[in-house]
This record gives C-alpha cells, sequence and structure tokens, in this order.
C-alpha cells in the first residue's frame, strides 16, 4: 500500500528548496504521492523555535559561517542554483505562501509556481516579497497571475495560511521542510531526505 507523505515548506527556506528538488527526483516513476503544504516558517519560529533568530545575530560564528559553504555544496549536489545569501535575506514570505495557498487544492500548479519561485528567489536574486514579482512568476510559468495574486489576498488564502502553520506547530514542526510520512512519521530538512526515502522503503 502507498503511504502518504505531506511535504511542508516555505518558499523562503534555502534548505527547503533543496529538499523540493531532491524529494521530487527521489520518487519520480514511484508510486508515491506528496501532498505539498504551505506554511509560514516565521510562525513557526516564533512559537518554538526562537533560538534561529539569536543565530543570525553572530555572523562570524563558525557554525553560521560553515553553514552557507555546505548550503551550497548541498545545492550544486541537488543540480539546483543558490545565490544566496542575497540582499533580500531575510526575506518576508507572507505573501508568497499567500500565493501558494491560493494553489493548494491544484498541487501540479503549486509544484510548478513553487519551482519558479525557488528559481527567482534562490537563482536570480528577486524579491519574493514583492506581489508585483510574484505575479510575474506566475503568469510566466502559464498561470494566471492576476487571478492569482487576488486570491492570494482574499481572506480565505490568509486563513488557510494560519490553518496550515497551526497545524504543522501542534503536529510538532520547528522548520522548514517538515515532512510527515503516514501522519506519524516526522523528519526535518533534506538532511534527512534518507530516512525519509527509508521509511518508504525506496
Amino acid at each position: 500500500m502507498s503511504s502518504s507523505v505531506e511535504f511542508f515548506f516555505d518558499l523562503s527556506s534555502p534548505w527547503t528548496r533543496i529538499a523540493f528538488a531532491n524529494l521530487r527526483k527521489a520518487i519520480e516513476g514511484k508510486d508515491i504521492t506528496i501532498t505539498w503544504r504551505p506554511f509560514l516558517v516565521g510562525g513557526v519560529f516564533n512559537a518554538v523555535n526562537e533560538s534561529v533568530y539569536e543565530s543570525r545575530k553572530d555572523p562570524d560564528n563558525p557554525k553560521f559561517r560553515l553553514n552557507f559553504v555546505w548550503l551550497k555544496e548541498w545545492a550544486r549536489l541537488a543540480g539546483v542554483a543558490m545565490n544566496f545569501p542575497s540582499v533580500h535575506h531575510p526575506v518576508k514570505s507572507v505573501n508568497a505562501m499567500r500565493f501558494c495557498c491560493a494553489l493548494e487544492d491544484d498541487q501540479d500548479a503549486l509544484v510548478r509556481f513553487s519551482e519558479a519561485a525557488f528559481e527567482a528567489y534562490f537563482g536570480d536574486a528577486r524579491n519574493i516579497d514583492d506581489p508585483d514579482v510574484l505575479e510575474e512568476i506566475a503568469t510566466a510559468c502559464g498561470l494566471d497571475g492576476p487571478a492569482l495574486r487576488a486570491a492570494a489576498t482574499g481572506e480565505a488564502c490568509k486563513q488557510r495560511l494560519r490553518q496550515n502553520t497551526q497545524e504543522a506547530i501542534d503536529r510538532g514542526a520547528f522548520g522548514s521542510p517538515t515532512i510527515f510520512i503516514d501522519r506519524t512519521f516526522m523528519y526535518f530538512g533534506n538532511d534527512q531526505l534518507p530516512l525519509v526515502l527509508q521509511r518508504l522503503d525506496l
């Protein structure tokens, strides 16, 4: 029987950008369906993981500096661009994640938009907090940019983002990406993908 996989993600997270690419490659051609769940990682940090903000206060910390080195090595291994940190870091992702919530019921469109938005932010160093930029990204990947922008500003999308974020917190998430297998087993980050694949028996 096929396992259920949920991938809670925020477009502002570089490790999520890598995991998003790696997991999709790993399950290609397999009988695995992923439900992509947009949430607001800043809301998660504020609720349960404020230490993230403390770690950013000391850019000379060896671990902090090496994380950027390792990040780019992981990105090269995954075959994705990683122009990070850019002038927009740390970017606010509320607008971007509302766009994603507007697409959550159309998973194929959500994946298409998310991949384009990841590339825009981490490849081209564009500001994904800017609704004009988000609309352009949506249009460029074949979606109705103006309609998506209008939907993203509606109360339904705002509420869905709040609900998704709270659900992730309630289920134990503390960052992005958070991956659940069969609603029971939780994994975090790109480096735990081998454990995800092991759980999926791939």
